[in-house]
């Protein structure tokens, strides 16, 4: 009785810090904004299944990921033995589950063994994180206190393992020597029973429950220790998976006050729907501006720097940290919380999330490529956040970078990021193009729109794609129409660069456009407009069937549409670079490679490809300004992963992607010998009746 009274004084103190701890939680989260409902439960249950229970994302590092996926595992495991050491705690029983059987048997030698392997990894990465340099690991976010908290969690769990391998010995040696059924099976435990093989019964049971004792209260300390550690994930990683956004990585969310907004200015007798919400500022300033997902997203943060290092600004050493976000937003809500709590809105310390924490200079280098959102283990999307940020800087400061100012200036009047007029529209052609208006008049409906966008109708590199893509359209007789100078800036780069007004007034006049005349189905050979119709126009009424060139193209060949002679380029060694808005953004990577191998027998991977695929660095608005100083370009980086293939031919399938490797061959002085071009070209260069 006397040891059920103090387990139970034990438990009531750890459940008591424990509710503490989450009403504390859940006041600062009611001071965080909403988001999208939560629905779908179904692909969200399968989800959490594939990412937090079968670690499908952390083995993504085959070797360091199957450690931590078998730890985790471990714990699941052992969590079943721990709950039962609660109820024999409070109920005064002895292994009370051993009714289940074999089921026990199973449960408990498993237990024991992943307590064995637990035990081997974490000494593993103690040795790791002491002695051995890992990059991921350090940082300027990365405090002294960083590392400590880490190393402590690790020497805790270390103990737990310590504690649970003597608790089960000392429990088999006892059974044994009494001659009794030992209740469950512990194969470790019987390696390690020699070790009690000389104490007498009596002894046995001081060393059991001495273990026994340890096991527990370190699992009760470690209980309420996790949520002041970066260790909080164990608590939240399952929550945090099971509540991610199930939409593809490239679409971001929609701002419905300035969708009210919007629609009034371009129709002021519009009805539009008020949803009530109070719209303090636009976009995220501070702590108290972020969505409740945002602010989970911040605690669950493991720290594991996986984001950081595939950061392509901060690889070629810029500032941005996608980890550094996340961690300089828990510790700005840390800060201001308790003022926020305690005087409400009116609460003012005289800092800011922007500025204090997190610099203008980390929130423009992003490239909005998403490799940290898809090889973060817990889902944790950083995008989002750094979007809000540029929204604010742009929307309620205007504080934008000069150039970022010109573009929006430029879509506003000419309808193009670049200073062309828009009647100017229709000069990259070199033969006719049906035209949706002309057609139109004469009652007819295309099948399909091909939307030219602003770069094949203004650069003049990206005109030649254009033009290619008209070629095959041509030959394959596809039943086709342009907007032509109805055309104008889907505005992407105006929502990435975090202007939702001038987005939503370039959407929503398309829309309108696009609507009138009928169109349901898209051609387009940017990724970023693909992402866009596809993804972000469905919200403001846009539903479109839309279809990226190189799917198109797959499709053609596939159905035997399209002959290609294979002799163009068949001797010749190709290697294909991932746009991030196609591949990443969307999960399109086969197609362009179907394609390839169709035109030549000698294709080589770059090092970095498919979902690992490294950014060209000119999304988020990057090619329309100068890039944040660094150790090295984004777009070298890159081409250096191109040159390393020895291809003669770099194949992409985005106008940036284009650009920007065009540009880093220009750097390495290979333009002569290496040609960059996208899969339109090549396949329009290899259609049998080059008279076409």
């Amino acid at each position: 009785m006397t040891k059920q009274l103090l387990f139970a004084a034990a438990l009531l103190v750890t459940f008591g810090v424990f509710f503490y701890t989450l009403r504390r939680l859940a006041r600062i989260f009611k001071l965080t904004h909403k988001t999208e409902p939560v629905r779908q439960f179904g692909k969200r249950l399968m989800m959490t299944l594939r990412v937090a229970f079968g670690q499908n994302k952390i083995i993504r590092k085959p070797v360091v990921g199957s450690m931590h996926a078998l730890v985790f595992w471990g714990f699941c495991v052992i969590l079943i033995g721990s709950i039962e050491m609660v109820i024999d705690g409070l109920a005064g029983t002895d292994r009370i589950f051993r009714f289940l059987g074999v089921v026990y048997d199973v449960i408990t030698a498993s237990a024991d063994v992943f307590a064995l392997v637990i035990l081997v990894l974490i000494i593993f990465f103690l040795i790791r994180r002491l002695f051995m340099r890992i990059k991921r690991f350090n940082g300027i976010e990365m405090s002294h206190r960083s590392h400590r908290d880490a190393l402590f969690a690790l020497t805790l769990i270390l103990l737990l393992m310590v504690s649970l391998l003597g608790m089960n010995a000392s429990y088999y040696a006892g059974v044994i020597q009494q001659y009794v059924e030992t209740a469950g099976y512990f194969p470790v435990g019987r390696l390690l029973a020699g070790l009690f093989s000389n104490l007498t019964i009596s002894q046995l049971h001081s060393w059991h429950e001495l273990f026994w004792w340890s096991h527990i209260l370190l699992i009760f300390f470690f209980a309420n220790y996790l949520p002041y550690s970066k260790h909080f994930h164990v608590y939240l990683s399952i929550p945090n998976v099971f509540l991610s956004r199930l939409e593809p990585l490239g679409k971001l969310s929609n701002m419905e006050s300035v969708t009210r907004e919007v629609k009034l200015m371009l129709e002021p007798s519009a009805e539009v729907v008020d949803t009530g919400e109070d719209v303090a500022r636009f976009g995220v300033l501070d702590a108290q501006d972020v969505t409740w997902k945002n602010y989970l997203d911040s605690l669950t943060c493991t720290q594991c720097g996986r984001c950081t290092e595939v950061c392509p600004a901060n690889i070629t050493g810029k500032k941005l940290s996608p980890r550094k976000i996340m961690m300089d937003l828990r510790a700005r809500m840390k800060e201001k919380a308790p003022g926020l709590l305690r005087e409400g809105a009116a609460f003012d310390d005289h800092k800011s999330l922007i500025r204090d924490y997190i610099s203008p200079e980390e929130i423009w280098a992003c490239t909005t490529c998403n490799a940290c959102a898809r090889e973060c283990p817990l889902n944790i999307n950083h995008p989002s956040l750094i979007i809000d940020m540029r929204r604010y800087l742009v929307m309620e400061e205007s504080a934008a970078p000069g150039e970022i100012n010109a573009i929006f200036s430029n879509i506003e009047n000419n309808g193009a990021p670049w200073q062309f007029a828009q009647d100017d529209r229709m000069n990259w052609t070199t033969e006719p193009v049906p035209v949706m208006a002309d057609l139109a008049a004469q009652g007819k409906t295309p099948e399909y729109l091909f939307w030219v966008g602003s770069a094949g109708a203004f650069d003049d590199r990206y005109k030649q794609v254009a033009r290619a893509f008209v070629k095959i359209l041509n030959f394959l007789k596809i039943d086709y129409a342009v907007l032509g100078t109805e055309e104008s800036s889907s505005g992407d780069v105006a929502r990435r660069t975090g202007n939702e007004m001038l987005f939503q007034m370039q959407a929503l006049s398309n829309i309108e456009i696009m609507n009138g005349y009928g169109v349901q189905k898209i051609l387009t050979c940017d990724p970023h407009v693909f992402n866009t119709f596809k993804n972000e126009y469905p919200e403001l009424g846009g539903h479109y069937t839309v279809i990226h060139h190189t799917q198109f193209l797959e499709q053609m060949l596939q159905e035997g549409s399209l002959t290609i002679d294979n002799q163009v380029y068949n001797k010749q060694v190709l290697t294909y670079h991932d746009p991030c808005y196609l591949g990443r953004a969307n999960q399109v990577y086969e197609p362009a490679r179907t394609v390839i191998r169709s035109l030549s027998g000698s294709f080589v991977e770059m090092k970095r490809n498919r979902s690992f695929a490294l950014c060209c660095g000119a999304g988020g608005g990057q090619m329309f300004k100068e890039a944040e100083s660094g150790e090295k370009e984004i777009f070298m980086e890159r081409t250096d992963d191109a040159l390393e293939t020895g291809a003669e031919v770099v194949v992409t399938a985005c106008p940036y992607c284009l650009v920007m490797l065009t540009d880093g061959m220009k750097y390495n002085n290979r333009e002569a010998d290496i040609k960059v071009k996208d899969l339109a070209e090549l396949v329009a260069e290899s259609l049998p009746n080059e008279n076409i």
